[in-house]
């Protein structure tokens, strides 16, 4: 329908005063979809059941405070001071059961007070969370992918130590392992590290015990490993094969030179897609016991030109071949093999979405369990948000090559953007409870989905 230009425009030339007054206003309304989360999950009995055997804060209570963290992080605040910003919000006090916010120095106090049994109850209640919902999708296999991340500082942290970091030399950090679930992009348990360790230290006895907990949690499910080249030796080998599990593991080629040599005079090469050549090795390193399957990629790749461009010359490309080569007991086609192990790359994008979304990458204290429950609080808002998509959402794919999710997720960036930092106003007409907000579509429909959806799971 056409519309006239003067139903359209308005002249407004007077700017309002500004006043600030004490309404139940809040910027936060997507908060009760949260809420209703919460009430689902009994997330609130859980948390107090991981710190009964502690009695320090008497009036919020260890658990209040770590659920504070979670919604913190949820609404994407970074350090522990960005509280003042909504200390008076109404829908974050009623999300916690709260009439007035903890201040900095008790949230500090707090972390600080932490104890390693502290960390292990809440790193297991994370893990049984992830666990109820792999039982809930009955999966023929689980993938589990296996690597660490840096977290860094500026701060003298318990437990923190200089060791590799490419950006930023010299810089102290922690060096946690992750174990993601590729189904579901879930957190399944972190071994919490400092930061000057190797991949492997500790490596294979944490591997282990997540196969373990998953086997005993879901039996007859067939668990998948994939891990870098970090992993790789005889002793993690063996373990995975005495455990029953189907591995892929990245090969550090260069350090075997028989391999090496094996690659370099190779001729005969298949074909294993338009960029690619492969061949098999039925082989072992000298000091292994025993021969295993390696499949050996090499792909062409465009040699930068660094020298002067000249535009009215034809400068032909020049390439070089970057090889790559991977470990397996698996009974894949070469194909599906490289595109299966290519697949764990999806899990630099957990990294990178709970470094920038959830703040994984700040060090709020100085002691380690401290930081460690800071750390399991972005994980858990991380899981969080994507048990919200599952829960109101039906899979969208089916187990592919790569192993990709099996829902199609919004970051918790996105939303936050569309449904937690929405304005509203809460209202008691006639001495009921009402959530007002402002008309907008495409906020009401996401937001009933949201709603009614947790609605018909409990």
């Amino acid at each position: 329908m056409k519309s006239s230009k003067s139903s359209i425009h308005s002249k407004t030339h007077a700017i309002p005063d500004v006043r600030f007054e004490d309404q139940k206003m809040t910027s936060f309304s997507g908060l009760t979809v949260f809420q209703k989360l919460f009430d689902h999950l009994s997330l609130k009995q859980s948390l107090r059941q991981c710190f009964k055997h502690r009695i320090v804060s008497p009036i919020f209570g260890d658990a209040t405070i770590v659920l504070l963290l979670v919604v913190h992080l949820l609404l994407g605040y970074r350090e522990l001071r960005h509280l003042r910003f909504y200390e008076d919000d109404p829908m974050v006090k009623r999300l916690l059961g709260l009439k007035k916010l903890p201040d900095v120095a008790t949230i500090s106090r707090t972390l600080s007070s932490m104890d390693i049994d502290s960390v292990n109850n809440l790193q297991r209640t994370i893990s049984s969370m992830v666990i109820d919902r792999l039982k809930a999708l009955s999966l023929r296999r689980v993938t589990l992918d296996f690597d660490g991340s840096v977290i860094g500082t500026g701060r003298f942290a318990e437990g923190t130590a200089v060791g590799f970091n490419r950006k930023k030399k010299g810089q102290r950090s922690y060096y946690p392992l992750f174990c993601t679930v590729a189904q579901t992009a879930q957190v399944l348990d972190i071994l919490h590290r400092s930061g000057n360790v190797h991949d492997s230290n500790g490596a294979q006895a944490f591997i282990l015990s997540c196969i373990e907990y998953v086997r005993e949690a879901l039996p007859g499910v067939v668990i998948e490993v994939r891990m870098d080249g970090a992993f790789f030796s005889e002793a993690m080998i063996n373990a995975l094969e005495d455990h029953e599990v189907e591995y892929t593991v990245s090969v550090p080629f260069e350090r075997l030179l028989i391999l090496k040599e094996q690659v370099e005079k190779r001729h005969k090469w298949s074909w294993l897609d338009n960029r690619c050549d492969f061949f098999e090795l039925n082989w072992k390193p000298k000091s292994w016991k025993c021969r295993h399957r390696f499949v050996v990629v090499r792909q062409a790749s465009k040699v930068q030109q660094k020298a002067p461009v000249q535009l009215d010359i034809f400068t032909p490309f020049d390439y070089q071949w970057e090889f790559k080569v991977v470990l397996t007991n698996k009974k894949l086609t070469a194909a599906k093999l490289v595109s299966y192990h290519n697949g764990r790359g999806s899990q630099e994008s957990i990294f990178a979405e709970l470094k920038s979304c959830n703040q994984m990458d700040y060090v709020p204290t100085r002691t380690w369990a401290g930081n460690q429950i800071y750390l399991l609080s972005a994980v858990m808002a991380h899981n969080l948000t994507k048990e919200l998509q599952m829960i109101v959402h039906q899979p969208e794919r089916s187990t592919k090559q790569k192993r990709p999710t099996l829902w199609k997720f919004k970051k918790l960036g996105t939303i936050r953007r569309e449904i937690i930092q929405r304005a509203g106003r809460i209202i008691r007409p006639q001495g009921k409870l009402v959530l007002s907000m402002a008309k907008n579509d495409a906020v009401e429909d996401e937001m009933l989905q949201f709603l009614d959806g947790i609605e018909s799971a409990a």
